[in-house]
């Protein structure tokens, strides 16, 4: 049972944080323009989030890497948006993506491929 815990709760923490990003582009839609710049407007918006979700995709299959990639991303993220040099409020978008990555490898290290969590394991 805490196997499954563990294998799920990064990946659903980790979309959970890609549409949280997502959501920040919903300032694009307003009702004076096309709809075509409303879509090229939601997509440049939502360029990082689809490389966080690309990153937590990575995860998903190949946890130890996947895991240190998105903390590479949550500590890179961090050193552009300032977070350390007075911009704390950043970390509420970057901090979550260094948990997933943070989680993601604990559930390497405590359950190894072999015991991993199979779709076809039926309880």
């Amino acid at each position: 049972m805490k196997e499954r815990i563990l294998f799920w709760l990064p990946r659903i923490f980790g979309i959970c944080a890609v549409l949280f990003m997502m959501m920040f582009s919903l300032d694009c839609i307003g009702e004076y323009i096309k709809w075509q710049q409303t879509l090229t407007c939601l997509i440049m918006s939502n360029i990082p989030a689809f490389l966080v979700l690309l990153c937590v995709l990575i995860a998903w299959f190949m946890e130890l890497a996947g895991g240190i990639i998105l903390i590479i991303a949550s500590i890179a993220a961090s050193i552009f948006f300032k977070a350390f040099a007075g911009n704390p409020w950043s970390l509420v978008v970057t901090m979550p993506f260094l948990l997933t990555g943070i989680l993601f490898i604990l559930h390497h290290r405590m359950y190894p491929k072999e015991n991993s969590v199979d779709e076809s394991d039926q309880e």
